[in-house]
């Protein structure tokens, strides 16, 4: 019969990526997980930036970056200024790295929400990828009856909808996050 819990797994992990994407577009209050992304080159290789300091919130709209080992405090503050998508501006005192998260005018909000709208394409690309493939193994699979494979087909149809609505959730909720004042 159609193995319908490793579809379902593949699905999650895309919603569980889509997930974790969401959670590094900026919001105009300062969270840790907004400087994921970043890489900085230390030790001769590039290394996540959580990896190499610690990264805290203060006041709201301020990040405190505090690296492990202070010789690599301008090498963390120039690939926080390099990453474009970001717009930060960090500062240092020698010990920790101040990143203020200014206020988003509405037209960067807009333009972040667009963004972001690219990323649930991205996971809906990949749903309907798992679900082609399914679907190809179901058609490929000889010991299938047609009634075995509509009823698969049609698991698949609605384990999609699931999915599908999920992302929507999770992007109109960081839509109106984003958006709000």
């Amino acid at each position: 019969m159609f193995d319908s819990d490793s579809v379902s797994l593949e699905m999650s992990a895309v919603v569980d990526k889509f997930q974790e994407q969401m959670k590094k577009v900026r919001t105009g209050r300062a969270h840790p997980d907004m400087l994921a992304g970043v890489r900085a080159e230390v030790y001769g290789q590039m290394t996540p930036l959580n990896q190499i300091a610690n990264i805290t919130v203060s006041g709201g709209s301020m990040l405190l970056v505090t690296p492990y080992d202070v010789a690599n405090i301008a090498k963390i503050a120039s690939a926080i200024r390099a990453d474009q998508s970001l717009g930060l501006n960090p500062t240092d005192d020698g010990r920790v790295i101040r990143v203020p998260i200014p206020q988003l005018t509405e037209e960067r909000r807009k333009e972040i929400v667009k963004t972001a709208s690219t990323k649930v394409e991205e996971a809906k690309i990949a749903l309907r990828k798992i679900r082609d493939d399914a679907r190809k193994d179901i058609k490929n699979t000889k010991e299938f009856t047609e009634d075995d494979r509509k009823s698969s087909e049609k698991e698949i149809d609605e384990m999609i909808k699931k999915f599908n609505a999920e992302i929507e959730r999770l992007f109109s909720e960081k839509e109106a996050d984003i958006m709000k004042i």
